[in-house]
């Protein structure tokens, strides 16, 4: 399974923290939907849906894991499916791959609404405990 974090963006994190390179992060965290395993570049199993929604991450970072603070919602989506995986991009169209998990989700028809509700959508980096 490739979901984490995009090559690119564990190698900037890493190299500022360790190296004093200096990373521009994105302004804004975009999050698309997918219907299987998105892959180490997220271009792998696409839902139909191809919106991508503005992730708010207000709260601080606790414990090594952060969650959106905002829910996400996809209204009236393209097609009948069942989501099972998310990718996170610094753009809402092209731009570049940050990272991807999984979401537990039922499946939805066309014209229903999808949403990941606020805290459901954890980003987490394993800490020393």
């Amino acid at each position: 399974m490739a979901v984490g974090f995009a090559p690119a963006t564990a190698n900037a994190i890493l190299n500022a923290l360790c190296r004093n390179v200096a990373w521009t992060q994105p302004s804004a965290v975009w999050v698309k939907l997918h219907i299987g395993d998105p892959g180490a570049a997220a271009t792998a199993n696409p839902a139909v849906e191809t919106d991508r929604i503005q992730g708010t991450f207000g709260s601080a970072a606790s414990g090594g894991a952060i969650s959106n603070t905002a829910a996400l919602t996809w209204t009236s989506v393209a097609g009948a499916e069942d989501y099972t995986h998310f990718s996170a991009w610094d753009a809402s169209t092209s731009g570049n791959f940050l990272f991807s998990g999984t979401v537990g989700a039922n499946a939805v028809m066309v014209g229903d609404d999808f949403v990941i509700p606020i805290g459901d959508l954890d980003v987490t980096l394993a800490v020393a405990a």
